[in-house]
């Protein structure tokens, strides 16, 4: 099937007490074994699995290609997770442009339990391979990254981590699985914020990672889901659902407005460099062509001048409204630097935009205005 019939589709039952075709929340945290001390409806505690999440975890395996999917209370703790099933001495591999939570993770909390990690620019395919050691376990890439849009080869640095026996962990957060397939190219495990594109409205937190394969890894993040169960409620996904139902068509209006934004703000005189991959002035455009399909809308702009010039476009404008996130339906513009600690890589004259679903016109008289001071 097709992504805009698997995002309605994949892992959908119309409910057999009721015949209900809105999926009902499942809100009990335990199920009623059998008089032979079984389970015949397959779940026991809601910890180890609930319904809601069973369909969540089988629309997510299909979207992205893969045959198993594991869900978290947010993205953040589905790439802890997935750290947390490694052991110390392992060595990673991670971007050096990289969500800043994630970041924070590995430097702040694992270093300290034994494992190892090198920050490497993954635009340099040599210079991933010359950090790769013999302990290497995950090499992870953000492509599209958050926040300064760089893109990494999939493809590329499957084969350099498959080499070194590594495993590929591919965060698909901003393309979403409908602009981009990083399991088809190579990758071995997808990571998803499912709170942002995936559910598409900026009311519930959630994350995800996917599989290509029943990896040894998987076992273990399967274990700690189990165990210990910072996993999203029934009604948690069951609004991750919901949002994924529109997925496909809301990407595309998401691919149009941002594009149509960003071609604005490339000719404006009070912008220094717009970041959009399905620019042609992007630096990998023709990497952004090969391996996406389409485009999400978010995207960075350097302002020209300093911190406070970036910072005062935020408080001349009205649609778009000054707060953190991505993937909802209103937009959204932040500057990064401000809520990242000193030392970031973030640049202080960069605003990450997240364009949503209203008319870009709109958006762009609003732009026009907040510019125009």
């Amino acid at each position: 099937m097709r992504p805009e019939t698997l995002a309605i589709h994949a892992g959908y039952m119309i409910d057999p007490t009721s015949g209900s075709l809105t999926p009902p929340i499942h809100l009990s945290t335990t199920f009623e074994r059998a008089l032979d001390n079984t389970y015949p409806s397959g779940y026991v505690y809601n910890r180890d699995n609930n319904p809601n999440r069973a369909e969540l975890e089988a629309r997510l395996t299909a979207l992205e290609g893969g045959v198993t999917c594991a869900t978290f209370a947010s993205g953040s703790v589905a790439m802890m997770t997935l750290i947390q099933a490694l052991k110390s001495g392992d060595h990673v591999i991670a971007p050096f442009d990289m969500y800043y939570g994630i970041r924070v993770i590995l430097q702040e909390f694992f270093v300290d339990w034994g494992l190892s990690v090198s920050f490497v620019d993954m635009t340099d395919l040599q210079a991933v391979a010359d950090a790769c050691l013999p302990t290497t376990r995950l090499i992870v890439i953000e492509t599209p990254s958050n926040p300064q849009i760089n893109l990494t080869d999939i493809a590329q640095l499957a084969e350099i981590a498959h080499h070194h026996g590594a495993l590929l962990v591919c965060d698909n957060t901003i393309a979403s699985p409908i602009f981009q397939q990083p399991l088809a190219l190579g990758a071995d495990i997808v990571v998803h914020a499912t709170t942002k594109y995936l559910a598409g409205h900026s009311d519930v937190l959630g994350g995800a990672l996917i599989a290509r394969a029943q990896l040894p890894i998987f076992d273990k993040v399967r274990r700690l889901q189990k165990i210990g169960g910072a996993v999203p409620s029934p009604f948690d996904c069951w609004l991750t659902l919901r949002g994924m139902s529109s997925l496909p068509y809301r990407m595309g209006a998401h691919h149009a407005n941002g594009l149509a934004v960003a071609t604005y703000l490339a000719s404006h005189p009070k912008i220094e460099r717009v970041l959009h991959p399905f620019l042609p002035t992007h630096p990998q455009h023709d990497l952004a062509l090969q391996q996406m399909r389409g485009y999400s809308g978010l995207f960075s702009v350097l302002v020209k001048g300093d911190a406070e010039d970036a910072l005062g476009i935020t408080r001349r404008v009205h649609l778009f409204k000054r707060a953190t996130s991505f993937g909802g339906a209103h937009s959204l513009i932040e500057h990064r630097a401000s809520i990242e600690a000193p030392g970031s890589p973030t640049p202080k004259n960069l605003l990450r935009l997240s364009v949503g679903l209203e008319h870009p016109d709109d958006l762009l008289e609003d732009l026009e205005q907040a510019l125009a001071d």
